[in-house]
């Protein structure tokens, strides 16, 4: 768990931010063990959200059709290309943003998407980007993460791998927290990749989405 010190929205509090190892690894290794790490959202200098991840999904490259970078690199997904540990931000329905990570091992595209989180700090900007009541719909889902944290296309391709607007810092789960996998939600594809089991939530934590 994150310790969160009362001067936490001060530029004194600096936190480092996972180092690109961390994501060089296969998309499913990440997706696994990025539950329990933090995402750090900065506005200014006075305004930071925090908030704990809880539901993660791995997608690999062209052996993957469920993954857009199954038919190779594009304008679009050029993110999953590149090195690991930069922000993939995409535009989906007209209507949400998605908040995906890049993670792969050399030679070789991949990313995860970070579909729910815990909020920790700053829940009052949250709420005003959602405009919901329950804490609980904050950030209960891929979409609502991205609006509750103000992650949009202007932080698409940004480095996660240094302090700035948008990075992820350690975290843990606590002893009475059990990590499942199942297969990946709505993805297209073959049988083998709808039943890939490279999604994965904390059991019985309320902000996981389904």
């Amino acid at each position: 768990m994150l310790n969160v010190p009362e001067t936490c929205n001060s530029v004194k509090w600096e936190l480092d931010p996972l180092p690109r190892e961390f994501y060089a690894r296969l998309p499913e290794v990440v997706a696994r063990d990025i539950i329990g790490k933090h995402i750090v959202r900065v506005l200014d200098d006075e305004r930071r959200m925090i908030a704990r991840i809880v539901e993660a999904e791995g997608y690999r490259g062209q052996e993957d059709p469920a993954s857009h970078a199954f038919r190779g690199p594009t304008a679009r997904n050029y993110p999953m290309f590149g090195p690991p540990g930069h922000a993939y931000v995409y535009f989906i329905y007209g209507m949400h943003w998605m908040f995906n990570i890049s993670a792969h091992p050399p030679e070789m595209p991949g990313a995860i998407l970070i579909r729910a989180a815990e909020p920790v700090l700053g829940t009052e900007w949250m709420a005003e980007r959602r405009k919901v009541s329950r804490s609980v719909e904050l950030t209960n889902g891929p979409a609502k993460l991205a609006q509750a944290l103000e992650i949009d296309g202007t932080l698409n391709g940004l480095d996660l791998c240094q302090r700035g607007p948008l990075f992820l810092v350690d975290g843990s789960l606590t002893a009475a927290e059990e990590v499942m996998s199942g297969p990946r939600i709505r993805v297209p594809g073959d049988a083998v990749a709808r039943h890939r089991p490279w999604r994965f939530w904390i059991k019985d934590n309320p902000y996981v989405s389904r």
